[in-house]
């Protein structure tokens, strides 16, 4: 499942909490005074942070003042366009539209940064900014003899000089260029700003699971600040998840539910207080129904990603070089199939082989009144192969278990990718007689270890 917008930074360990961390811990458990005392202290100290400013707007907003609530967070939103944080902005105007704010001229600001043509995009894609290390020394939150009206006066007061800051900060330097961001910068400027208001923020405590492994889901996610860990379940019953990345600021993840409702393949779980953006596969469809380029654009990149993740673990692709690899992807199609829906007919004639993507397929054996389950498959395997390289009818009927997603490559295409990659073609053959090996022995014995077999 693991999508990400950049390459994902090694696993660093425990986080170190900070003060924001605090903050948002406090505010997630309804103490919104002593999560403000913090937010304020480190606006004050910082004014020019774009992030200190949205939370110290959300928190006031909280409290029921909406006129700071919208000032703090045009603020913040104008700040992070500035910054060249797209996410954090994203963030920004979802909470201006829960309030019911308008949002047009922030969308307008935020396209002209960011979206397709803009003069800001720099020519170079490069990564997102980590989280930014702690100050050695934190300011200390505010006096706790502040509560009330008068706390809510105090922090007011600090959000109204750090807007000041940031207007005449902004005033004496020009905005820089920014790095073309994924999905988004590929899109016009209506259909940026279409895409950007189906996204809706979310604040997610520490040790809340975002993504469950073996799940359905109908979102994908941005994380706009904070730290996730993906992991998956041990094969060994009992066993402890396998850490297998750490998501900074940036990610995208999830993305596969827009494309497939196969179930998730990996855990994302928060491993500090952080905020993300949903957006729903309801939401994003109704705005590529209004503007097509928005599907191509999701679809292309789907299709991307799909494909970079195979690239790792399907041998035919891995085994081509880099250089190849572009020319040898254009010889498969994605098809894809409904749970139940039968991918190969045992018995049908050889029209091509299938690498699967997404989901998982069943390889079943009819010799009788009840099939013989013959393996179980999921991303990066092949199947079709021993029917296609061994010239007969197929020998198993292969089904999709949950709705999955393929690259097939056609038959004839088929000879031309032998001609061009024998060692391909070399490997191929050797995973085809040993599968109809295999498949003959499960096929004899119902009583086989059925999940060391592999196919068709």
């Amino acid at each position: 499942m693991l999508l990400r917008m950049v390459q994902v930074p090694p696993l660093q360990g425990a986080v170190e909490e900070r003060a924001i961390d605090r903050a948002l811990s406090l505010a997630l458990g309804d103490d919104s005074e002593g999560a403000l005392r913090i937010a304020a202290a480190l606006l004050e100290a910082e004014p020019l942070s774009a992030f200190d400013t949205f939370v110290t707007a959300w928190l006031l907003g909280k409290q029921g003042r909406k006129d700071e609530l919208e000032l703090g967070l045009r603020a913040a939103l104008d700040r992070a366009v500035f910054d060249g944080n797209l996410p954090l902005a994203i963030a920004a105007q979802s909470l201006l539209r829960e309030a019911e704010l308008p949002v047009e001229a922030e969308l307008e600001a935020m396209a002209s940064a960011f979206a397709k043509g803009s003069a800001r995009l720099s020519e170079k894609r490069v990564a997102p900014p980590q989280l930014a290390a702690a100050p050695a020394k934190e300011p200390p939150p505010l006096d706790e003899e502040l509560e009330g009206e008068a706390l809510l006066d105090r922090a007011s007061e600090i959000l109204k000089a750090a807007t000041a800051a940031q207007d005449e900060a902004s005033l004496s330097s020009a905005a820089g260029q920014v790095p073309p961001q994924v999905l988004f910068s590929a899109l016009d400027a209506p259909s940026f700003q279409a895409t950007v208001a189906a996204f809706e923020v979310r604040f997610v405590p520490d040790e809340h699971a975002l993504v469950e492994e073996g799940t359905v889901g109908n979102e994908a996610f941005i994380l706009a600040r904070g730290e996730l860990d993906v992991s998956k379940k041990s094969m060994k019953p009992g066993g402890a998840p396998l850490a297998l990345a750490r998501l900074g600021k940036g990610a995208l993840f999830g993305e596969m539910a827009l494309l497939s409702s196969a179930p998730r393949t990996a855990t994302v779980t928060a491993c500090r207080p952080s905020v993300v953006l949903a957006g729903s596969k309801a939401a994003l469809d109704r705005v590529a129904a209004q503007a097509p380029e928005v599907g191509r654009v999701f679809a292309e990149f789907c299709r991307r990603r799909m494909l970079d993740n195979l690239m790792r673990t399907n041998f035919i692709l891995r085994s081509a070089s880099p250089s190849e690899r572009p020319a040898l992807i254009e010889r498969f199609t994605v098809r894809q199939f409904a749970q139940g829906e039968r991918i190969i007919a045992q018995g049908s004639p050889p029209d091509g082989l299938h690498i699967v993507a997404l989901g998982e397929v069943n390889v079943l054996h009819h010799d009788g009144e009840e099939p013989t389950l013959v393996a179980k498959l999921g991303p990066g395997e092949v199947v079709g192969e021993v029917a296609l390289i061994l010239r007969r009818p197929a020998i198993t009927d292969v089904v999709a278990h949950h709705p999955t997603v393929t690259l097939f490559l056609q038959r004839d295409r088929f000879l031309g990718l032998a001609r061009a990659h024998p060692k391909i073609f070399v490997e191929l053959y050797e995973l085809a007689v040993h599968r109809d090996q295999e498949t003959a022995i499960a096929a004899s014995s119902e009583a086989a270890e059925t999940e060391d077999f592999v196919l068709v």
